[in-house]
């Protein structure tokens, strides 16, 4: 049986981010050939991370990358389970990559995003590779939820910690396009015009106002001109250029642009966990679960 040294331990570590038990193990089943030990590595967290696939992951983090020329620009959305884990230096730098290889290489959905070499001009570990290994060493279940790659202009972003980022394509001002991308950020738009609103959105806050009308008990032609005047309010809290701009509330952010001579031509916002359902522990019912198993077995 081929000795296993410390140095071909710490290697195959540094290869694959495995806790070094695991590594110890794999190369002693390999008898010493690292690229095997690599495989059954992969094989053995890539199953740890198919038993974590269940689990609830509305924590994480947003992380965007700006290319150096300032045209294009990428934001993923990366889950996990705690907040613990969410700010762990290694969770931080494979979303950081992602969002790089999202902006460079430009992959056509999230799975193309995780075949992509983890380093850039890299044959080696896949970000999907990675992902699986920071499962297996950490034992937590992690997401790459979504990313967006902008560009057909200049790059403005905003990231409000790590939870909440704002990506805006505008001709102009740079300084004007960072308001918005914190525009963004704190007023959460869902569309740039009205035009872009979803019409869905709107029957809905239609119905709605409606129905409270309704309840006033006014004439129809009184009702009727509620709910369009309600729409119009809700229309000028979601559509972007309508709100008012937040650092001077007596302009909206279309005269603000205006003023600026700079044009938004595009935007997206991310907010880690938004739609997704949340986690709620209940410590008692887990201990009592627990108890319960551990009786029938």
């Amino acid at each position: 049986m081929a000795a296993i040294t410390a140095q071909m331990v710490k290697e195959l570590r540094e290869k694959t981010d495995a806790p070094m038990m695991e590594c110890k193990r794999a190369l002693a089943e390999a008898e010493g050939d690292m690229v095997r030990a690599e495989e059954l590595l992969r094989i053995k967290l890539g199953t740890r991370a198919s038993k974590t696939a269940s689990r609830i992951t509305a924590e994480g983090v947003v992380s965007i990358y700006a290319a150096p020329d300032g045209k294009s620009g990428a934001m993923v959305e990366i889950n996990c389970e705690t907040d613990f884990v969410a700010r762990n230096e290694s969770f931080a730098a494979m979303a950081a990559a992602a969002a790089r290889l999202a902006a460079e290489k430009a992959p056509a959905d999230v799975e193309a995003l995780g075949a992509l070499a983890y380093e850039q001009d890299s044959y080696g570990p896949t970000l999907e590779d990675v992902r699986k290994g920071l499962i297996g060493k950490i034992g937590e279940n992690m997401t790459l939820r979504r990313f967006v790659r902008l560009d057909g202009g200049n790059i403005a972003h905003y990231l409000h910690g790590t939870r909440i980022g704002a990506l805006v394509v505008y001709e102009g001002d740079a300084t004007a396009a960072h308001d918005v991308a914190m525009q963004i950020a704190a007023s959460k738009p869902v569309a740039l015009t009205e035009a872009d609103v979803p019409a869905d959105l709107i029957e809905r806050e239609r119905a709605v106002a409606a129905e409270k009308a309704k309840e006033s008990g006014k004439p129809a032609e009184i009702v009727a001109k509620m709910v369009e005047g309600s729409v119009k309010k809700y229309l000028k809290d979601v559509v972007l250029l309508e709100q008012p701009f937040i650092k001077n509330d007596k302009q909206s952010v279309a005269q603000m642009l205006k003023a600026a001579n700079t044009t938004v031509k595009a935007f997206a916002l991310y907010v880690v966990g938004e739609g997704l359902e949340k986690r709620n522990d209940d410590f008692a019912a887990e201990v009592a679960a627990q108890m319960s198993a551990a009786q029938k077995g």
